[in-house]
């Protein structure tokens, strides 16, 4: 660790906790807190490596450190299988309020619900105050005398089909409520429907095990060869077979949806019933819209919205818009679920289909009303329909100040204390887990939004911006834009931004969404530094802005990075005539994507907010929004005008002819 990052974490236990020393005892407490912070870093390294040993013999030696409910819980965690009752509850009670108490809780209960040791876990599942976990939560409702009937299978189903992937809790409630038969064959195919779509084939495999062993049998067959699987069979008799043919035809389309529609067309469709046909054509042409084709709403056009789920009612809401087809626009939002029917990215386009099909003063009221429902300057959408309805992004009134009590609360709190030492020592992991906890699951509903100002304010006078921006972004009855958007590094962003020509706004929109302002940011794939950029493009990239010497360390040098990440975007905005949507899309997906997304000669030229919604990577599609939305408020802020996202939006469209050369070296 840097030697500096010591200083500054003693420096902020010392804000912590604060004494009366003389400069000798300063100078030997700083010391020993060098030390101790060095032997917290070497009990994380040996959490990770899985060496119990190290752990036990460490943690004597951090006892009264800032940080040692961490290595408290580290010690535990990584022995909690062999690990007595008396052990966790000793650790509870002396950890009494913390994090690292509940998260030891949320650990127990899932080791709990793998023994079947229900009776302990029924004493214990009620104080879990995260309650953030699925597979506890599943766990709980197979267990729950007080729910029954549709709202027991409703949510074991909620929980089921939301784990990313198969897990022990959601599997054994969804075996006991299809024992008990309330749960039906139904409703385990659409588990294994969805776990397809995911390529996720063990939970596939697990889902089909609960109506039979008999029902799995062919599963990895279907995934490792569904056209063969399907070449060799005539016909499907009875309720299993054909799931088995919808599950061929999912794994079929993920990578040829062009035959599985063929293949369903001209011989399976007679076979399956109307649901499954419907549920076989979403998904065709949901992996036919991801490739831009207009053939996406021929497919979709031979189900029923009613059979399909949102994901793929979403895509043939994007299939329709690249094609104007307003009546389908309109249709398919209004056969999503309740939930996702009011995501702002649904409302917005049904009120724009709204406003194209209007025929009366109703009709159009009713577009009015559902603009303003979303209309404010949070995002996207909510940016776009405030332009709909007439209006400008502007900076919205602050706050009134806070307080001295307010400061002070959030500086005195003791999971933000511990959370901003951790992030300071180089555990960013924990710290920002501790953070969110502190501020969003410690109490009932999080923080209130007077609060969260006050957390937010104390991340910003740390800078540590990331957790500056993210909690101010969950206020609900006020925004501080300038804790939501802020410049750190101002001078050197706008002076580099100006001198090459770039929008210092748009340059901040980016560095926002790309690293929150963090300066030792690393991605996983390997991108630095404040705008994340990767170590070949900075090479390259160095060479075209006449950067001698570079070396790839350089990066995490905030002016370096600048410069690098800076000239970088200028060559991709060029190389895009300009357009900020697809420049963006360029900076997170590579230069390559975005070309061929605009189409090839004679394609449609498209509202730029049409086609960002059709990005087929959900990343991208999410990060050029977020940069855009990003970019007009923070244009708002330096300039003190209102702004337009629109007019940074603009329209896309195939390459003209009367364009300049691609830039073909862009990395």
């Amino acid at each position: 660790m840097q030697f500096h990052t010591i200083l500054t974490s003693i420096a902020l236990l010392g804000s912590l906790t604060l004494s009366v020393t003389t400069p000798a005892q300063a100078q030997s407490s700083a010391s020993s807190k060098a030390q101790t912070d060095g032997t917290i870093l070497e009990m994380n390294r040996a959490f990770k490596q899985g060496d119990t040993r190290r752990l036990t013999a460490l943690l004597p030696q951090v006892r009264g450190h800032a940080l040692e409910p961490w290595a408290a819980y580290w010690e535990l965690r990584a022995r909690l299988d062999t690990a007595t009752p008396g052990e966790v509850q000793d650790f509870l009670t002396r950890f009494a309020g913390t994090y690292q108490e509940d998260r030891l809780r949320n650990d127990w209960l899932l080791l709990l619900g793998q023994r079947r040791d229900w009776s302990n876990f029924a004493v214990m599942q009620p104080l879990f105050r995260m309650n953030d976990d699925r597979e506890v939560r599943c766990y709980e409702l197979s267990l729950d005398p007080t729910l029954a009937g549709d709202d027991l299978a409703a949510n074991v189903k909620r929980q089921w089909y939301g784990q990313k992937e198969t897990n022990d809790g959601c599997t054994f409630a969804a075996t006991r409520l299809y024992a008990a038969k309330k749960l039906t064959d139904a409703d385990v195919w659409r588990k294994a429907r969805l776990a397809m779509e995911a390529n996720q084939p063990r939970a596939v495999k697990v889902a089909a095990e609960i109506i039979s062993p008999e029902a799995a049998a062919p599963i990895d067959e279907i995934n490792n060869n569904p056209a063969r699987y399907l070449a060799k069979r005539v016909g499907a008799a009875g309720r299993v077979a054909k799931e088995w043919v919808v599950l061929a035809l999912i794994r079929m389309a993920a990578n040829d949806p062009d035959t599985a529609a063929s293949v369903l067309e001209n011989h399976w469709s007679v076979h399956l019933s109307s649901e499954q046909r419907s549920w076989a054509w979403g998904v065709i042409g949901k992996q036919v819209a991801q490739r831009l084709s207009g053939d996406a709403t021929e497919h979709f056009a031979k189900a029923k919205d009613s059979d399909l789920n949102d994901d793929h009612l979403g895509w043939k809401v994007r299939a329709a818009l690249r094609q104007a087809k307003w009546k389908e626009v309109l249709a398919a939002t209004k056969a999503m679920s309740p939930e996702t029917r009011q995501e702002s990215t649904w409302v917005y386009w049904r009120a724009r289909a709204l406003s194209q099909l209007a025929k009366t003063d109703a009709d159009r009221a009713e577009v009015t009303a559902l603009l303003e429902s979303i209309a404010s300057v949070r995002g996207f959408y909510e940016q776009l329909a405030l332009e709909d309805l007439g209006q400008r992004i502007s900076t919205p009134a602050r706050p009134l100040p806070l307080t001295p009590e307010e400061r002070a609360a959030a500086s005195q709190n003791p999971g933000l204390g511990r959370s901003l030492y951790a992030i300071q020592m180089g555990l960013r992991s924990e710290g920002v887990r501790e953070w969110n906890y502190s501020t969003n699951l410690h109490q009932h509903g999080g923080m209130g939004d007077r609060e969260l100002l006050a957390a937010a304010d104390l991340a910003c006078q740390r800078e540590v911006w990331d957790r500056c921006i993210n909690t101010s972004e969950r206020t609900k009855s006020v925004i501080d834009f300038e804790q939501r958007y802020p410049m750190p590094f101002k001078n050197a962003v706008i002076q580099r931004a100006t001198q090459i020509g770039l929008d210092p706004a748009y340059v901040y929109g980016l560095i926002r969404q790309e690293s929150r302002f963090i300066m030792d940011a690393r991605s996983g794939v390997g991108a630095s530094g404040l705008m994340q950029v990767m170590p070949p493009t900075a090479r390259w990239t160095a060479k075209k802005i006449g950067m001698t010497d570079f070396k790839p360390y350089q990066l995490n040098d905030r002016d370096t990075n600048i410069a690098i990440g800076t000239g970088y975007l200028k060559l991709v905005l060029d190389d895009f005539s300009g357009s900020m949507p697809m420049a963006a899309a360029a900076y997170n997906a590579g230069p390559g994507r975005p070309r061929s997304w605009r189409g090839q000669t004679g394609g449609p030229v498209l509202e730029a907010a049409i086609w960002a919604e059709n990005v087929p990577f959900t990343e991208t599609r999410d990060y050029v929004k977020k940069v855009l939305s990003n970019t007009t408020n923070y244009a708002a802020l330096i300039s003190g005008q209102p702004q337009s996202l629109k007019s940074r939006l603009g329209m896309v469209g195939p390459r003209e002819a009367s364009a300049i050369v691609v830039n073909a070296e862009l990395p």
